[in-house]
């Protein structure tokens, strides 16, 4: 016969069922991931978006996407961190409203890398006026701050499955106030990075303590780091050597030549042209064209080939042109041969951006950006078509196995 004290035993019992059903859980090691090509998108909104944003981004045969946090609304002023001038502690709700998110995306077949863009003592420009916070690459106490939210943030997600890897700051640049130009002589880079030794400026000591704080509470999870001048793939390359934890994967971004792949270049009256324009590069003036695509690309790769890190370890986290752009076509077929011709794995600039429509693949490069705000501003947005051709270069290259 039951008694008072087995009903209780069964009750909780049945309570930790419920809560574990509810609560996904990793299972498996999330570097097994990263063993084969993975191709996917950037997500960069402004709210969190739901089951049909995820679904839609599976459906074009992604497999990953690179969550971006900072532009979520937060009871604090900034997201997650409440505030990135003296860290105290996470956002109760905000960490709420993530893990929602993370639960949907793995609902929806994705596996998602966490990529912030403010840290203490570096607050996103686009929410600091326009300015680059240059604080963290110069304080210690904000580095240690650092430290201190990706340990209480790896301790919160360390279970979660849908997580496999954490990249430690979007686009960090602790040269661009203090160092040589992003694409000053190489050996200019190297002799820079090998004077900011362990300084704070030096983002290989930086990543060190990061990394040291995480594996504190999570030594499985992958690390994803780039390297400087907004993970420039020449920066990287003036390393002197890879990070001493071996589940780093290192990340690199690809928009060069950025005087024509970016918004600034759709403004010009002649907008530059690719295959040749020249911009300055490594000392002199480049003209750009699939071999120098391929190069500039290849530095990474290279660079980890040299230093015996495994070529599945490199990945092409950003990339993209302008949609409304001219040669945006064939710019991001030798972005996408160059990396495939190593094998690696990748992840477009950006799937279905609520407030920016520059970088939206889906939109025909017919849809002017007048008309996509107006749609959006009305409540229409169902009305926005998404039939543009480049997404289907995009789709093929993710559906080919």
């Amino acid at each position: 016969m039951d008694t008072p004290t087995m009903h209780l035993v069964k009750f909780l019992a049945f309570v930790l069922l419920i809560c574990t059903m509810a609560q996904p859980v990793r299972s498996e090691d999330p570097m097994t991931f990263w063993d084969t090509p993975r191709k996917g998108g950037n997500a960069f909104n402004t709210a969190p978006q739901g089951e049909e944003y995820y679904t839609a981004l599976a459906g074009t045969g992604a497999t990953w996407v690179r969550l971006m946090l900072g532009k979520w609304q937060s009871t604090g002023r900034d997201f997650l961190l409440g505030n990135a001038d003296a860290y105290e502690g996470l956002v109760d709700t905000d960490l709420s409203a993530l893990m929602a998110e993370l639960d949907t995306a793995h609902a929806a077949g994705l596996r998602v890398v966490l990529a912030p863009v403010t840290l203490p003592g570096t607050r996103w420009a686009q929410h600091n006026e326009g300015v680059y916070d240059d604080r963290l690459w110069s304080s210690a106490a904000f580095q240690s701050q650092a430290v201190n939210f990706w340990v209480d943030l790896a301790t919160e997600l360390k279970q979660h499955p849908a997580i496999v890897a954490y990249d430690i700051l979007n686009e960090p640049a602790p040269e661009r106030l203090a160092g040589p130009g992003e694409n000053s002589p190489l050996e200019t880079l190297k002799e820079w990075q090998r004077d900011q030794e362990g300084g704070t400026r030096d983002l290989r000591a930086f990543y060190t303590k990061v990394i040291a704080g995480i594996r504190a509470v999570d030594d499985k999870m992958p690390i994803m780091v780039g390297g400087g001048w907004f993970a420039n793939p020449r920066s990287l390359a003036a390393w002197p050597a890879p990070l001493s934890d071996n589940r780093v994967i290192y990340a690199f971004h690809m928009y060069e030549p950025y005087a024509a792949t970016s918004a600034g270049n759709m403004r010009r009256d002649k907008p530059l042209r690719y295959p040749g324009v020249k911009t300055s590069y490594d000392g002199q003036d480049l003209a750009w064209d699939r071999q120098a695509v391929k190069s500039h690309v290849d530095l990474a790769y290279s660079w980890a080939a040299h230093h015996r890190v495994p070529l599945k370890r490199v990945v092409a986290s950003e990339f993209g042109c302008m949609r409304r752009w001219k040669n945006c076509g064939s710019y991001l077929t030798d972005v996408l041969d160059a990396v495939e011709d190593r094998n690696g794995h990748w992840a477009f600039y950006a799937f279905r951006e609520d407030e920016w429509d520059g970088m939206d693949y889906e939109l025909p490069a017919s849809l002017k950006p007048g008309r996509f705000y107006y749609l959006k501003q009305e409540g229409k947005a169902e009305l926005i078509p998404r039939n543009g051709e480049l997404m289907k270069l995009l789709q093929k290259r993710m559906k080919a196995r």
